[in-house]
Protein backbone atom coordinates (compact mmCIF):
# COMPACT_ATOMS: atom_id res chain seq x y z
CA UNK A 1 0.00 0.00 0.00
CA UNK A 2 1.56 3.53 -0.59
CA UNK A 3 2.01 5.99 1.66
CA UNK A 4 0.32 9.27 1.18
CA UNK A 5 0.82 12.66 3.56
CA UNK A 6 -1.35 13.13 6.02
CA UNK A 7 -3.51 15.50 4.05
CA UNK A 8 -4.89 12.51 2.31
CA UNK A 9 -6.19 10.75 4.98
CA UNK A 10 -10.38 10.44 4.95
CA UNK A 11 -10.21 12.61 8.02
CA UNK A 12 -8.72 15.41 6.35
CA UNK A 13 -11.04 15.03 3.17
CA UNK A 14 -14.50 15.09 4.55
CA UNK A 15 -13.49 18.01 6.91
CA UNK A 16 -15.00 21.59 5.74
CA UNK A 17 -12.91 23.48 3.32
CA UNK A 18 -10.95 26.20 6.17
CA UNK A 19 -10.14 22.72 7.79
CA UNK A 20 -8.32 21.32 4.80
CA UNK A 21 -6.61 24.80 4.05
CA UNK A 22 -5.25 24.51 7.59
CA UNK A 23 -4.18 20.89 7.35
CA UNK A 24 -2.11 21.44 3.92
CA UNK A 25 -0.36 24.45 5.25
CA UNK A 26 0.08 22.37 8.76
CA UNK A 27 1.88 19.74 6.51
CA UNK A 28 3.72 21.87 4.72
CA UNK A 29 5.00 24.44 7.29
CA UNK A 30 6.45 21.12 9.47
CA UNK A 31 8.01 19.99 6.36
CA UNK A 32 9.94 22.78 5.87
CA UNK A 33 10.13 23.62 9.37
CA UNK A 34 11.92 19.87 9.40
CA UNK A 35 14.33 19.90 6.36
CA UNK A 36 16.92 20.81 8.96
CA UNK A 37 16.63 18.06 11.38
CA UNK A 38 19.90 15.65 11.54
CA UNK A 39 21.95 18.10 9.26
CA UNK A 40 25.02 20.48 10.86
CA UNK A 41 24.99 24.48 11.29
CA UNK A 42 27.46 24.14 8.87
CA UNK A 43 25.43 22.09 6.06
CA UNK A 44 22.35 24.39 7.24
CA UNK A 45 24.30 27.31 6.16
CA UNK A 46 26.03 26.11 3.08
CA UNK A 47 25.39 27.89 -0.10
CA UNK A 48 25.01 25.56 -2.80
CA UNK A 49 23.03 27.67 -5.29
CA UNK A 50 24.33 31.15 -6.90
CA UNK A 51 21.44 33.10 -4.83
CA UNK A 52 21.32 33.76 -1.42
CA UNK A 53 19.26 30.56 -0.37
CA UNK A 54 20.24 28.08 1.85
CA UNK A 55 18.02 25.32 4.52
CA UNK A 56 18.72 27.90 6.96
CA UNK A 57 17.75 30.70 5.21
CA UNK A 58 14.86 29.23 3.84
CA UNK A 59 13.11 28.54 7.02
CA UNK A 60 14.06 32.21 8.07
CA UNK A 61 12.05 32.96 4.91
CA UNK A 62 9.56 30.89 6.01
CA UNK A 63 8.78 32.58 9.26
CA UNK A 64 8.94 36.19 7.26
CA UNK A 65 6.40 34.94 5.21
CA UNK A 66 4.21 33.93 7.95
CA UNK A 67 4.90 37.39 9.87
CA UNK A 68 3.98 39.23 6.30
CA UNK A 69 0.51 37.83 5.62
CA UNK A 70 -0.72 36.85 9.02
CA UNK A 71 0.56 39.89 10.68
CA UNK A 72 1.12 42.37 8.11
CA UNK A 73 -2.14 41.70 6.41
CA UNK A 74 -4.01 40.90 9.18
CA UNK A 75 -3.43 43.78 11.63
CA UNK A 76 -2.03 46.53 9.23
CA UNK A 77 1.40 47.25 11.81
CA UNK A 78 4.38 47.80 9.53
CA UNK A 79 7.20 45.77 9.00
CA UNK A 80 9.30 47.76 11.13
CA UNK A 81 7.06 47.72 13.65
CA UNK A 82 6.63 43.67 13.22
CA UNK A 83 10.78 43.28 13.38
CA UNK A 84 11.00 41.83 9.67
CA UNK A 85 13.05 43.39 6.92
CA UNK A 86 11.21 45.77 4.53
CA UNK A 87 12.27 43.42 1.37
CA UNK A 88 11.75 39.56 1.05
CA UNK A 89 15.09 39.12 -0.47
CA UNK A 90 16.74 40.12 2.91
CA UNK A 91 14.89 37.79 5.12
CA UNK A 92 17.10 34.94 3.64
CA UNK A 93 20.09 36.50 5.34
CA UNK A 94 21.71 34.86 8.26
CA UNK A 95 22.66 36.59 11.22
CA UNK A 96 25.68 35.11 13.25
CA UNK A 97 23.16 34.02 16.15
CA UNK A 98 20.75 32.34 13.67
CA UNK A 99 21.09 28.57 14.51
CA UNK A 100 18.80 25.47 13.64
CA UNK A 101 17.26 25.68 17.02
CA UNK A 102 17.07 29.30 17.40
CA UNK A 103 15.29 29.54 13.44
CA UNK A 104 13.23 26.27 14.29
CA UNK A 105 11.87 27.36 17.32
CA UNK A 106 11.20 31.71 15.43
CA UNK A 107 9.21 29.68 12.40
CA UNK A 108 6.89 27.71 15.07
CA UNK A 109 6.48 30.46 16.36
CA UNK A 110 5.35 32.56 13.75
CA UNK A 111 2.93 29.53 13.00
CA UNK A 112 1.36 29.69 16.31
CA UNK A 113 0.67 33.24 15.94
CA UNK A 114 -0.61 32.92 12.27
CA UNK A 115 -3.45 30.47 13.60
CA UNK A 116 -3.96 32.55 16.60
CA UNK A 117 -4.36 35.50 14.24
CA UNK A 118 -6.74 33.95 11.67
CA UNK A 119 -8.02 31.98 14.11
CA UNK A 120 -11.29 34.19 14.37
CA UNK A 121 -11.79 34.91 10.53
CA UNK A 122 -13.53 33.15 7.78
CA UNK A 123 -12.32 32.53 4.63
CA UNK A 124 -14.34 35.33 2.22
CA UNK A 125 -13.55 37.91 5.70
CA UNK A 126 -11.19 40.78 3.74
CA UNK A 127 -7.05 40.70 5.36
CA UNK A 128 -7.09 44.89 5.31
CA UNK A 129 -3.11 45.43 6.00
CA UNK A 130 -1.45 43.85 3.22
CA UNK A 131 0.99 46.46 0.82
CA UNK A 132 -1.10 45.13 -2.66
CA UNK A 133 -4.50 46.01 -0.96
CA UNK A 134 -7.48 44.05 1.13
CA UNK A 135 -7.24 40.40 -0.08
CA UNK A 136 -9.53 37.69 1.61
CA UNK A 137 -8.08 34.97 3.97
CA UNK A 138 -8.73 32.13 1.47
CA UNK A 139 -6.16 33.90 -1.26
CA UNK A 140 -3.62 34.54 1.42
CA UNK A 141 -4.46 30.80 2.46
CA UNK A 142 -3.96 29.74 -1.48
CA UNK A 143 -0.92 32.00 -1.94
CA UNK A 144 1.10 30.81 1.51
CA UNK A 145 0.75 27.06 0.45
CA UNK A 146 1.60 27.91 -3.47
CA UNK A 147 5.05 29.92 -1.53
CA UNK A 148 5.57 26.94 1.52
CA UNK A 149 5.06 24.44 -1.41
CA UNK A 150 7.98 26.23 -3.80
CA UNK A 151 10.30 26.52 -0.95
CA UNK A 152 9.90 22.81 0.03
CA UNK A 153 10.84 21.96 -3.41
CA UNK A 154 14.01 23.69 -3.24
CA UNK A 155 15.10 22.59 0.50
CA UNK A 156 14.61 18.76 -0.82
CA UNK A 157 17.02 19.94 -3.65
CA UNK A 158 19.25 21.68 -1.17
CA UNK A 159 19.17 18.53 1.67
CA UNK A 160 19.63 16.09 -1.10
CA UNK A 161 22.58 17.31 -2.02
CA UNK A 162 24.22 17.76 1.40
CA UNK A 163 23.08 13.98 2.39
CA UNK A 164 24.32 12.59 -0.43
CA UNK A 165 28.13 14.02 -0.45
Amino acid sequence: MPSYPPTFADQVVAQPLRAQFEAFLDEHRGALNGCLDGLTEEQVRRPLVASRTTLLGLVKHATFVEKVWFDEAVTGRSRAEIGIPEISDESFILDDGDTIATVQHAHREACAASRHATSSLGLDDILPGHRRGPLPLRWVYLHVLRELAQHCGHADILREQLVNE
